[in-house]
């Protein structure tokens, strides 16, 4: 199996991948035409990726059977247009979440004690220690949490540890569990905004969420309060934003914007990262040795998963819900051809089977097959598999429901 690495990816992650038998071609920082070139000329089974975006003419370009976020978001994936073409997406969930939430706490820190302006002045010769002398501190604040998923619960004892309160809305947070979380749960991202000195966002980016942040939301928020992003960009009205740093003085920590450069380097446009109101990093939030070992192991273990086994951990784009309406049951004696028959049976009648397991009892002398159909098999389609074949012991029809 070839695998080809298209981002910077850990020595021990490449070392497993060869361990388990892979064939590793690593071409960190290809990217655009260039990695379209390197999928055809190369034709690899598997394409691993961090910040690079995988479009629709890559997943033309060769057979690649399988594509691996090594991270945890994947929206910089075409994921609709592999979908369509039976390609594999994974990702490695989780595998960041400490690192993720440890910068999110730096950027809390720094804004309070504006760190980075004090080391700036520092270095252009200047002592403004009465400037910099005046901070809130965070003991006693209320945090507030929009997405308590991975990330998000990691900032729970973090907040704790520093005498903070917490309280919190995300679409699975129920009361019951906000409680055993020792947290207080909130109806709405407003109601997180309205409650919180600081609130920090770990949502997860879809079409439910997408621009999720705007004028309400910041509009909520109290005055001179602290705004965290280290989830998403795209999760917030950017404009919105840039309206309440000025209108309503919020501070701003951010590690995600709208427009990011697609490579490691290059030219920042975004005027977000220009307002002396908000600290920025450059998308850092994953990057800790600590992580990046996490991830590379995860990466490797699904891709020796799909080698060894053809199934994929992790695999975001299968369907949630088959469209299957009726279950086929065939009990048969275990003959070379016998659900080969009923399968161009149903064929004929032009019915398309959405999934299939066999399953051989002890000694392999019979096995049942469970056939997952998108519509009914009419009476006679049966009744011609069951004389075409005297292996076919039984056949049951099920709808599902």
């Amino acid at each position: 199996m070839l695998v080809l690495i298209a981002d910077k990816f850990e020595p021990s992650g490449r070392a497993g991948l060869t361990a388990a038998g892979c064939e590793v071609l690593y071409q960190p920082g290809t990217k655009d035409q260039a990695l379209v070139q390197a999928i055809a000329a190369a034709r690899p089974d598997v394409l691993v990726v961090r910040s690079t975006k995988v479009t629709e003419p890559m997943l033309d370009a060769g057979p690649l059977k399988l594509v691996v976020r090594a991270g945890a978001g994947y929206n910089t994936i075409d994921v609709a247009a592999a979908s369509r073409r039976g390609i594999y997406v994974s990702n490695c969930p989780g595998k960041n979440s400490i690192a993720v939430a440890e910068l999110a706490f730096a950027l809390i820190l720094a804004l309070d004690r504006r760190v980075a302006d004090n080391v700036i002045a520092l270095r252009k010769g200047e002592w403004r220690k009465e400037e910099f002398s005046k901070a809130r501190g965070l003991y006693g604040r209320t945090l507030g949490l929009v997405g308590v998923g991975r990330i998000g619960s990691e900032m729970i004892p973090r907040a704790r540890g520093f005498g903070m309160g917490v309280v919190a809305w995300s679409r699975s947070l129920t009361l019951a569990r906000a409680e055993a979380l020792g947290i207080t749960w909130m109806a709405s991202p407003e109601d997180v905004a309205r409650a919180a000195d600081i609130v920090s966002v770990h949502l997860a980016l879809n079409a439910d969420t997408k621009g999720r942040l705007g004028a309400e939301f910041f509009g909520a928020m109290r005055e001179g309060a602290y705004f965290i992003n280290t989830a998403r960009g795209e999760l917030v009205d950017h404009a919105a934003l840039a309206q309440a740093v000025k209108e309503r003085k919020l501070r701003v920590g951010v590690d995600v914007y709208a427009n990011e450069p697609a490579g490691g380097t290059g030219a920042f446009a975004d005027p977000l990262g220009q307002d002396p109101g908000v600290y920025g990093t450059h998308h850092i939030g994953a990057s800790t040795e600590q992580a990046q070992e996490a991830i590379a192991a995860e990466t490797v273990r699904i891709i020796q998963a799909f080698k060894e086994t053809g199934k994929v951990p992790n695999v975001v784009n299968l369907a949630w819900r088959s469209p299957a309406t009726h279950m086929l049951i065939v009990r048969h004696l275990d003959r070379p051809g016998v659900l080969a028959g009923v399968l161009d049976a149903l064929r004929t009648a032009k019915i398309n089977v959405q999934e299939m397991e066999n399953v051989v009892f002890e000694n392999a002398e019979a096995a049942v097959a469970h056939i997952n159909l998108d519509q009914s098999v009419a009476a006679e389609v049966l009744e011609q598999c069951r004389a075409a074949d005297p292996n076919i012991l039984e056949l049951t029809l099920l709808p599902l429901t």
